[in-house]
């Protein structure tokens, strides 16, 4: 019984990690990347689409983004939903593509972009604890109703704990890289 919980718990907790990996990748570096443009969702038709579904997102060069949306009559809806991120890009477009240009980073903005990732770390990390008091719980429920006995609950806390901090450990890792990769010139 513990095992299922323990399994649950492993890999909601891998699940968050995830999560946090793809937040990560959404926050811009000095590099261009498509996965920049991942958050972004475009009224198209009053529904809310993301970009990915409707236009080619690639990166030809180490500063430039372009997006080729599949139909032309969305050129000026993708080109809004951009500018109107928070992404702070200027996009300009030939009627068929839009480019957009990576700026190189201030030292504000790099200050700016690593505390956004510090913040999205802590809440990768409360995910984490998250799931872990959550099993926690089920545990002593497991135990008061006689299901598991005293000795079980200790090493599966035991075990959530280990795990707990192995993940907590991945995410400070995956924050490290980050900082890292933002604060390059």
């Amino acid at each position: 019984m513990e095992k299922e919980l323990l399994d649950d718990a492993t890999d909601r907790m891998a699940k968050a990690i995830a999560a946090t990996r793809t937040e990560f990748n959404t926050v811009r570096s000095g590099r261009a990347s498509t996965a920049l443009l991942d958050r972004i969702h475009i009224d198209f038709y009053g529904v809310s689409t993301p970009l990915k579904q409707m236009a080619t997102v690639a990166a030809p060069e180490p500063r430039l983004i372009t997006v080729t949306p599949y139909d032309k009559s969305s050129l000026k809806a993708v080109e809004k939903a951009i500018m109107e991120s928070d992404l702070g890009l200027n996009p300009s477009n030939d009627g068929n593509v839009i480019r957009l240009p990576i700026p190189a980073l201030t030292e504000e903005r790099r200050r700016d972009l690593v505390k956004l990732i510090h913040r999205l770390a802590e809440d990768g990390r409360v995910a984490v604890r998250n799931i872990r008091r959550e099993a926690m719980k089920d545990l002593k429920e497991y135990k008061n109703e006689g299901l598991i006995g005293e000795d079980a609950e200790h090493r599966a806390e035991e075990h959530l704990q280990q795990l707990t901090d192995q993940r907590i450990h991945e995410i400070d890792e995956l924050l490290k890289h980050k900082e890292t990769e933002i604060l390059e010139v």
